[in-house]
């Protein structure tokens, strides 16, 4: 048996696809030209991570503006004066708000998949966002003629379809990106909010057999945006309990960055559900230093002191690259720790035995 191991999503877009990007937006380069630019950056990406020996991979999320906003990529109904996401660098990222209803989704992930399945034989992985994130895209003052209520059962209808579409075309794995989990424990300290995320994300997950839940998973981290985070200084001890309340079949989780490892882990331990793979990031995606193989080893060895071994996997702590135009790290080190991490897990699979 050998110890899963799988990329996050996000790759740092190539260099021609970020100059595209830019030439796009300022009316220089045409679609059709953008979109060239982006299926060879895709194809680019697969093979690098071929090439790394990743048993899994992804489209390093090439053609996504965002991980949080593809839905919303050709949208209208959108204001720009959505809800602020503060960095501790001082950066910030803003979510567009709602004008107005009913919610739908205007891309969906399936496409991303397709772009990426016919470039390789490999399982292929595909993240979508998390419904409790597009939640905040309803302003705190209501819509006329457009309940909270009835936007949010909008919300869950339009999240199941993504995660099924990409099921159902073939997915090896659907991740449900929840970075705002963390960060609403800085809004709400009391968890009300967190727990509303959770009851929020479980309407959906609810909606899937137990053998689809095998087959999603939830990614939880503290932000990784220009090398910079939103929320790394809320004790992951008020996420976790709540976290594992999600009836997900995964979980991934940041761990490499966390300045103490081994009490989280016993939390993991005390709390993971008995069923569920558990995820640990093993490699710092904002650590501009490459992680030694042997580095990731002992990672791992000290992980499977808390976790059995058939319920451990590995993972960076987050994608590297989450936002289109974040250029903080490199493809060259982005790819050079993803074979890290695959060498490492290896590593420690053979020191365990298994």
């Amino acid at each position: 048996m050998l110890i899963p191991t799988e990329p996050i999503g996000s790759i740092p877009r190539s260099p021609e696809l970020v100059q595209g990007l830019s030439a796009f937006a300022s009316g220089r380069l045409g679609q059709a030209e953008l979109d060239a630019l982006t299926r060879q950056a895709i194809a680019d990406t697969v093979r690098r991570f071929e090439a790394t020996g990743s048993p899994v991979v992804t489209d390093g999320e090439q053609a996504k503006s965002s991980f949080a906003t593809y839905p919303l990529d050709g949208a209208t109904s959108l204001a720009g004066d959505g809800a602020v996401i503060p960095f501790a660098d001082g950066h910030t990222r803003r979510l567009p708000r709602l004008t107005g209803g009913p919610f739908r989704y205007a891309s969906f992930a399936e496409k991303y998949f397709r772009a990426v399945s016919h470039h390789t034989d490999l399982p292929v992985k595909q993240a979508v966002i998390a419904p409790s994130a597009l939640s905040l895209l309803y302003p705190s003052d209501g819509l006329a003629g457009y309940p909270r209520e009835e936007f949010l059962a909008d919300l869950v209808d339009q999240s199941e379809a993504d995660i099924r579409r990409c099921l159902d075309a073939g997915a090896a794995s659907v991740q449900l990106d929840f970075t705002e989990g963390r960060l609403s424990l800085k809004l709400d300290p009391s968890r009300g909010l967190l727990r509303s995320f959770v009851e929020l994300n479980n309407q959906v997950l609810d909606r899937f057999s137990d053998e689809e839940r095998a087959r999603i998973g939830v990614h939880t981290c503290p932000g990784g945006d220009q090398d910079s985070t939103h929320s790394l200084d809320v004790d992951y001890a008020e996420l976790l309990p709540d976290l594992f309340a999600l009836n997900a079949g995964r979980f991934y989780l940041q761990l490499a960055s966390e300045p103490d490892r081994e009490r989280v882990l016993r939390i993991i331990s005390d709390h993971a559900p008995a069923g569920a793979v558990v995820f640990l990031g093993v490699i710092d995606p904002i650590d501009p230093r490459v992680e030694t193989p042997e580095v990731v080893r002992d990672r791992v060895l000290q992980a499977a002191r808390f976790l059995p071994a058939d319920r451990l996997g590995t993972c960076d702590d987050c994608g590297f690259s989450p936002f289109a135009d974040d250029t903080s790290t490199s493809r060259d080190t982005a790819f050079a720790k993803i074979a890290a991490r695959v060498e490492g897990t290896a590593l420690a699979a053979e020191a365990l035995g298994i």
